[in-house]
């Protein structure tokens, strides 16, 4: 029952209407028995700056933020944490004495899957601090799952916004050598400079396209950021059959697109002997560690994941 005390949350983009993430905030609002409600809100970039001042004026909670506003926005917060600072994009926001902050929770999103511990609640705004970009002592098997990191290679495909918090939780993970592909040159040497003064622990290279025979044969974990394969051109992959059948047996092939489930490029990686990992767990942990900032409290994580499935049709 929505009254006129029911407290606010959203995101806002455009277009925004394909978003899924109502369905899993208002799943878990409804199991912990708040009088909250989780709205899809429409801006057109014009209207960035008018929506986030009448947002202030309805005492909005706070909202994500996703295409094309991630980095528009930044200029019209008080306050961004280091890890948005570093990834360069903001998704969540919340209201503060002094305005709006805003934070990036896509690096956790990405990094659960790949560690394999027991669940933990994520962290609160003020425990948050930067991405750890000093050299450290590699993390051992049991701090980051079965996999020693640091002999990683990691192979991204594309150089946008999401490739930056793939780069970041990378250095989180301490991998070895990051390797970025994509199309533009132009593209791919600002992606590069973007790095320089945050001084990252690992090695971070950009490559052409036309390199990426090459690269796949050397990858031990090969990340999709692009849009190819995702909803409603299905059919497609960034990598053809060929291209996928250099990837070696058992690298992990991870996809950051979650319709459909599994893409193209999942499936061709494991026919490959690869381990496959879908865009739907980073979705469900970073609307987590968002909606925790919210209402200062841990979030049934499994409710946010199971209504996620449900809604897409997908068997356990």
């Amino acid at each position: 029952m929505i009254t006129g005390k029911t407290k606010l949350l959203g995101v806002i983009g455009h277009p925004i209407e394909h978003s899924l993430s109502p369905v899993m905030h208002n799943a878990a609002i409804a199991t912990l028995g708040l009088d909250y409600v989780y709205l899809p809100l429409p801006v057109k970039p014009e209207d960035l700056e008018r929506a986030i001042a009448g947002f202030g004026a309805i005492a909005l909670v706070g909202f994500n933020v996703t295409i094309p506003h991630k980095q528009a926005i930044i200029p019209l917060l008080s306050e961004i944490s280091p890890q948005a600072k570093a990834v360069g994009a903001v998704n969540t926001v919340w209201r503060t004495e002094n305005g709006w902050s805003g934070t990036n929770t896509d690096v956790e999103g990405f990094l659960a899957p790949l560690i394999n511990l027991t669940p933990q609640p994520p962290l609160l705004p003020e425990e948050r601090g930067s991405i750890n970009l000093t050299p450290q002592p590699p993390l051992l098997p049991d701090e980051r799952g079965c996999k020693d990191w640091s002999q990683t290679v990691a192979v991204i495909l594309g150089c946008g916004g999401a490739a930056r918090a793939v780069v970041a939780g990378c250095a989180e993970l301490g991998v070895r050598e990051i390797k970025v592909v994509g199309r533009s040159p132009q593209r791919l040497n600002d992606f590069l400079d973007s790095w320089l003064n945050l001084h990252l622990p690992v090695r971070l290279s950009v490559h052409n396209w036309q390199e990426l025979p090459n690269l796949i044969s050397q990858a031990d974990l090969l990340v999709n950021t692009t849009p190819v394969g995702m909803y409603p051109r299905v059919d497609e992959s960034p990598l053809s059959a060929d291209e996928m059948a250099k990837l070696p047996k058992g690298a992990i092939a991870y996809d950051l697109i979650y319709t459909p489930n599994p893409t193209l490029f999942l499936k061709l990686a494991k026919q490959q002997g690869a381990d496959a990992i879908d865009g739907l767990e980073m979705l469900v942990q970073q609307g987590a560690a968002a909606l925790q900032i919210w209402l200062q409290q841990p979030v049934p994580i499994d409710v946010m994941r199971q209504s996620l499935r449900q809604h897409l049709g997908l068997s356990d």
